[in-house]
């Protein structure tokens, strides 16, 4: 048999990781085809961690390749459609292929980087791929194609709830909050979203001074909203612990427990720890339970910066004992996340309805024993991330027609900053990413949280 032409077959260039920029593309392009592929239940950053190992990426590159991964997915139902549209054969079945085409059309369409070099390194990595290299001139052109056309595209990028959201996910939202929610919802997604902080409530600092410092603003819920979008780390304050990321939203269910100094409170799934952290500073005696050690290690690591301390007990809440109740108990359940779209596209696309069922029972479970550790006349608040139902309000009214012994505590909305749209019909929180301005631009918007405030009876 003659020998195969050697044209159809090429040994691939070896990959020059010294070359600006190529080491984050790919780390970038590899982590979305994780994701894009099987392993669809994996978060954005494992991802990123995951093809980032051996590369020694500098943390620039590490920024870069976040911030393409990220780019990616925010928008990945217009780029698929876009690209679609410029492929004869419509997407490729490679994900390596489709995501080396998203990911530098991302750069090309949403991120501050030179057009010749999104191009140019793309097509390095596919001729570097054993099974791409054939393809590096299909990438080329459609890329190059993408940057002449990148008006048309952007032009077309008018309906983020049915161009830009997954079937399943619309659906569920019209549905649940109707069409025009719905579609403010999937606005505020593409939006991305702002920088909030939580400032400790000591005597020698107030959130002004600070939203001067930092060069943000106070909202009426109570947290900081900064404009700028610098590294955490180089801000003001960071280092003295006197401040810790949180989005605003995320913030209220502590606040609606209300934890008094010398309290015991339980903080179960805590990692990784902005509500320790609100509990604690409060002055209540804090048992942080997580059943990830290595989330408990951050969490530790951000108690010590804020100089706050917390019993932190790594184990499932469902095993912890029962024989001495707390005084309140906060319950941040496992859940689909889908209420932090916004801060992580990802989700959209890497989550299912088989994954709600799933949580929803989970979330059943915890409730139950949540409401063991809870003393006679203490509280418990349960909530979630997500903007699902069954992980929200069909909990609180299944767990109520469980537990006579609880009732539920209506909010009002002096607890919510005087936002009363931030009230459901029941009395519960539920705010939506598209609140506070959401969709408008990236100073609005709320992470999308239900949370209940139950009260067992004495």
């Amino acid at each position: 048999m003659a020998p195969r032409p050697t044209h159809l077959n090429p040994t691939p260039p070896p990959i020059d990781l010294s070359i600006p920029g190529l080491a984050a593309r790919r780390a970038a392009a590899t982590a979305v085809a994780t994701l894009l592929g099987p392993a669809r239940g994996l978060a954005l950053e494992d991802a990123l961690a995951q093809s980032g190992r051996g590369l020694n990426l500098e943390p620039g590159d590490a920024a870069l390749a976040r911030a393409i991964a990220t780019a990616s997915f925010r928008r990945l139902g217009f780029l698929t459609a876009a690209l679609a549209e410029r492929l004869r054969d419509g997407l490729p079945q490679k994900t390596d292929l489709l995501a080396l085409l998203v990911t530098g059309s991302a750069q090309i369409l949403d991120l501050a980087v030179a057009d010749h070099a999104a191009v140019d390194l793309a097509v390095r990595l596919a001729k570097a791929d054993p099974q791409l290299t054939h393809l590096a001139p299909l990438v080329n052109a459609v890329l190059r194609r993408v940057v002449r056309e990148r008006d048309a595209i952007r032009a077309g990028e008018d309906d983020p709830l049915a161009r830009n959201t997954p079937d399943w996910l619309a659906r569920r939202w019209v549905a649940a909050y109707g069409e025009e929610a719905a579609r403010a919802i999937a606005a505020a997604h593409v939006e991305g979203a702002a920088l909030d902080v939580t400032v400790r409530d000591d005597p020698d600092s107030s959130a002004e001074s600070w939203a001067e410092k930092l060069g943000g603003r106070r909202l009426a819920l109570g947290s900081l909203r900064l404009e700028g979008r610098e590294a955490v780390a180089g801000l003001p304050g960071y280092d003295e612990g006197a401040w810790w990321v949180q989005d605003a939203a995320a913030a209220l269910p502590v606040r609606l427990l209300a934890p008094q100094p010398g309290e015991r409170v339980a903080d179960l799934c805590a990692a990784p720890g902005g509500k320790t952290a609100q509990v604690a500073a409060a002055g209540a005696h804090v048992t942080a339970v997580d059943r990830s050690a290595v989330r408990l290690e951050r969490l530790q690591r951000n108690l010590e910066r804020l100089k706050l301390s917390a019993e932190v007990v790594t184990s499932d809440a469902l095993d912890l004992p029962e024989d001495k109740p707390f005084d309140a108990v906060l319950l941040d359940a496992p859940c689909s996340a889908t209420g932090t779209i916004r801060r992580h596209p990802d989700v959209a696309w890497t989550k299912s309805e088989a994954d709600i069922v799933r949580l929803a029972g989970l979330q059943r479970r915890l409730l139950d024993k949540a409401a063991r550790l809870t003393a006679p006349g203490g509280r418990l608040v349960y909530c979630t991330c997500s903007l699902e139902p069954e992980e929200g309000p069909a909990q609180i009214a299944d767990f109520l027609a469980r537990h006579d012994g609880f009732e539920r505590v209506p909010l009002d909305v002096d607890r919510v900053g005087g936002h009363a749209e931030l009230i459901d019909g029941n009395g519960d929180l539920r705010t939506l990413p598209s609140h506070l301005g959401g969709g408008s631009s990236r100073g609005g918007g709320l992470d999308g949280f239900f949370a209940s405030l139950l009260r067992r009876r004495v």
